[in-house]
């Protein structure tokens, strides 16, 4: 059985290129009714004299916690976190979708996340080794989660 369930991914930054919204949309908007994608843009913290990194990455941090929906299950996403496997995340995905829970997935900011964020998650999740622009890691995210869907449901988008 397919249970409803949705995945907020709470992202510090706002007014991304056309090309990242127009992305993110597009694999959004190809999920299935019953796994729904909601994007939340947190903004920037201010940057600069009389605030230092650590102010705003706290600032953030205190924004994203807010916007978490109560008794959503927490996955940060961290360079420092778990790696998977395409296939390794849809069967992640097809787990997730069993337990009835629904997900907050976050994404820092240049900084990355407020030590408080990172305590809050019930996992970090890392795309890649790589240091990815921003911008690109919701593109990123975006195509993995649908990917992954695909192979949960046998549809052929995904090729080993």
């Amino acid at each position: 059985p397919t249970w409803l369930m949705r995945i907020s991914v709470l992202a510090v930054g706002t007014r991304m290129p056309d090309w990242v919204n127009e992305g993110v949309e597009q694999y959004s908007r190809r999920m299935p009714r019953e796994l729904r994608l909601e994007w939340r843009e947190i903004p920037l913290a201010r940057r600069g004299r009389g605030t230092g990194v650590q102010q705003a990455l706290a600032r953030e941090g205190e924004q994203i916690l807010r916007a978490i929906p109560d008794g959503d299950r927490v996955i940060a996403l961290d360079v420092e976190g778990r790696a998977l496997s395409t296939p390794e995340l849809a069967a992640q995905l097809a787990d997730w979708q069993m337990s009835g829970d629904n997900y907050s997935m976050l994404i820092g900011g240049p900084d990355g996340l407020s030590r408080a964020c990172l305590a809050r998650a019930d996992r970090r999740w890392s795309l890649s080794s790589l240091t990815l622009p921003h911008p690109l890691v919701r593109i990123v995210l975006a195509e993995q989660l649908y990917r992954a869907w695909t192979i949960t449901a046998n549809h052929p988008y995904h090729r080993e």
